[in-house]
């Protein structure tokens, strides 16, 4: 309505109500849902590995396969949905859309799922068949692509084509967590440390497939005002250390990562390179031949993820072990090895990728001997 005062110009008064107490109702109810999850998720275990005690160093695994839906992206999930409800990106009956190796998809169909919506996910065809299982079992649909790198542009054209939300992990994730607090993983893990010997660790050893939970620990760390060092461990074939090292996001690779879940052909949006402290290669023989280790010392299998992490993880402890320094390191379990019985527990897998990872197990059995891994 546009009103006239004497003596003065005409002046727009527009008044456009959108208030929709459907809609609210709905949206209250969501967002209850979600966070009911989160209380009645009892947080996760932090595991320790066995070391030489004359070593002086003490090594923790924080085992996010313990979550409802199996994995790391779990806390991710339930940050995203709860990112896209309080913005008024999801609405009842229509689609939510990802991007998704499979992790993060079978945790977003488990919230979808939770309140109501349909959920779509879009993925590479060379993902493995246990996941794509999980995602249909959460109640999800899988659209799969030949080339990895168009699944970006094919969730968003998905969204538009359905009127749903592309969730886009990798442009939210470092901006959808509470990186202050909250019970985030970083306040998780220095929480659980408060009695052990060494509370605040000398280094946390994370991987990338967003950026995410790297970018996470590094504010919470400088936040909290530690002095606790952020170590991003990335495989084969994958952009991050690349573009950390020159501080070039344009950074590409013509080839994916093998290690599902981490290691992309680009560099994320939620990817902080200023905010990490170390990147390392791990060799993806190197992430496998770990995996195997960590079977026979703690009675379960992990994801290929892990067995980056952790190779990471010795890594800086036969450092700081030929610098004479004590003090603890914490890596990440991301999620269980039974997801992958068909590549890095495959033998005929193995061969067909041309990964040996004997030599390098015998670099962990000659580092579990004298902390040396570097032979």
């Amino acid at each position: 309505m546009t009103t006239y005062i004497p003596g003065t110009t005409l002046v727009d008064e527009t008044d456009i109500n959108r208030y929709d107490p459907e809609y609210r109702t709905w949206l209250r109810e969501a967002v209850r849902k979600v966070q009911a999850d989160g209380n009645r998720s009892a947080d996760t275990h932090l595991l320790t590995i066995p070391l030489p005690t004359e070593w002086g160093i003490d090594l923790y695994l924080k085992d996010e396969s313990t979550h409802p839906t199996g994995s790391l992206k779990h806390r991710l999930a339930r940050s995203l949905f709860l990112y896209a409800l309080c913005n008024g990106w999801l609405r009842p009956g229509r689609p939510v859309i990802e991007a998704s190796s499979g992790s993060t998809a079978v945790s977003e169909a488990y919230f979808a799922k939770l309140i109501g919506v349909p959920f779509i996910a879009v993925m590479a065809r060379s993902t493995v068949q246990a996941k794509i299982d999980l995602i249909e079992f959460q109640g999800g649909t899988c659209h799969l692509v030949d080339n990895p790198t168009e699944v970006y542009e094919v969730a968003a054209q998905l969204a538009k084509e359905t009127g749903g939300h592309y969730m886009d992990q990798f442009t939210y994730a470092e901006r959808a967590t509470d990186w202050r607090g909250n019970n985030n993983i970083a306040e998780s893990i220095f929480r659980q440390l408060e009695q052990e010997r060494y509370p605040e660790p000398s280094w946390i050893v994370a991987t990338a497939g967003t950026g995410g939970t790297s970018a996470t620990l590094a504010r919470y760390v400088h936040y909290t005002q530690r002095d606790t060092g952020i170590c991003v461990a990335d495989p084969e074939n994958s952009t991050f250390l690349d573009g950390w090292q020159t501080l070039d996001r344009n950074v590409t690779s013509d080839k994916g990562s093998r290690i599902e879940g981490i290691g992309r052909q680009r560099v994320e949006p939620s990817f902080m390179p200023h905010a990490i402290d170390r990147m390392m290669r791990v060799p993806d023989a190197a992430s496998v031949a770990t995996v195997h280790l960590l079977e026979r010392i703690l009675g379960r299998r992990c994801g290929g993820s892990t067995g980056t992490g952790v190779w990471a993880a010795f890594q800086v402890i036969s450092d700081m072990l030929a610098k004479g320094e004590k003090g603890s390191v914490v890596t990440l379990l991301c999620d269980p090895g039974e997801r992958y019985l068909d590549k890095y527990y495959s033998d005929a897998w193995l061969a067909k990728e041309g990964i040996d990872p004997a030599p390098y197990s015998q670099r962990l059995e000659h580092f579990l001997l004298t902390g040396d891994l570097s032979r």
